[in-house]
C-alpha cells in the first residue's frame, strides 16, 4: 500500500518515510500542497495521506478540501499548532485525525494503522447487510449510504463508522468515549471534541441530502443516538 507524506520540512518527510517503509508500506513524498494533489492524481491507489497544515503554495486545509471533492482517502494531519480550535478546524475540513508537532514517529504510525484498519475493516457479520434508518439506506459491505430517493451521501470511513454504529443500535445512547473507542479503535483520550466535530460534519451531510432530516439525536450530557422508526 502507498502512503503519501506531505510536508515542506524534508527531514520530517524522510523520517516518516523510513518508518512507513519499515512497516511494509510504500512511501510517496510531496513538499507542498500542489505537489500532493499531483501525486494523488498519478497514484490513485494511495491508501492514506499524512499532511502538514502550514505549507507554501497551498496549505493543508486547502488540500483536504480539494481531495474531499472526489475521494474519501484517510487523512492524518500534522501541525505545530496545538490549540483546540486548530484541531477542530482541521477535522471540519475533512481530515480524519490530527497529531501535533513535535511528534513521536511511533505515535504517528499507530494512528496510521488505526485509520487503515478503520477504512479497510468489514463491519462484523452479526449485523444486517442493509440498514434503513429514517430516510437513509446504509449498506454494510460497500459502505454506501443513500437516501430513499436514491441520492448518495459521500462519507469518510470514520463518518460511516459512527453512523453504522448508531444505526445498528437504534435508541441506544452512545457516549463520545464509547464512539471513539469503537470507531477509532483506540483508547479514548480527550476524545469528546473529536467525536463532536465528526458527528457535526456527518449531520451536515445527511441534512443536506435529506432536506433537513435530523437522523442523529444529541442526548445532552450523555451522548448520541439514532431513534428507531
Amino acid at each position: 500500500m502507498k502512503i503519501l507524506v506531505v510536508d515542506d520540512d524534508k527531514d520530517i518527510v524522510e523520517l516518516l518515510s523510513i518508518y512507513i517503509q519499515n512497516e511494509g508500506y510504500t512511501p510517496l513524498k510531496a513538499y507542498d500542497g500542489k505537489e500532493a494533489l499531483t501525486k494523488l492524481a498519478t497514484n490513485p491507489d494511495t491508501g492514506l495521506m499524512i499532511l502538514d497544515i502550514m505549507m507554501p503554495n497551498m496549505d493543508g486545509m486547502e488540500v483536504v478540501r480539494e481531495v474531499r471533492k472526489d475521494s474519501q482517502i484517510p487523512i492524518l494531519m500534522l501541525s505545530a499548532k496545538t490549540a483546540d480550535m486548530d484541531k477542530i478546524q482541521g477535522l471540519i475540513s475533512g481530515a480524519d485525525d490530527y497529531v501535533s508537532k513535535p511528534f513521536n514517529p511511533l505515535e504517528v504510525m499507530a494512528r496510521v494503522k488505526s485509520l487503515l484498519r478503520r477504512s479497510q475493516q468489514q463491519v462484523t457479520n452479526d449485523t444486517p447487510d442493509v440498514l434503513e434508518v429514517g430516510p437513509l439506506e446504509i449498506k454494510k459491505d460497500s459502505h454506501e449510504v443513500t437516501t430513499l430517493t436514491g441520492r448518495q451521501i459521500q462519507l469518510t470511513a470514520l463518518e460511516f463508522g459512527i453512523l453504522y454504529l448508531l444505526a445498528s443500535h437504534p435508541n441506544r445512547v452512545f457516549s463520545a468515549d464509547e464512539i471513539f473507542e469503537r470507531v477509532w479503535q483506540q483508547e479514548s483520550i480527550v476524545s469528546a471534541k473529536t467525536v463532536m466535530v465528526h458527528v457535526s460534519h456527518l449531520r451536515d451531510k445527511i441534512e443536506e441530502a435529506t432536506d433537513g432530516e435530523k437522523v442523529i439525536q444529541t442526548v445532552w450530557g450523555v451522548g448520541y443516538k439514532v431513534e428507531a422508526h
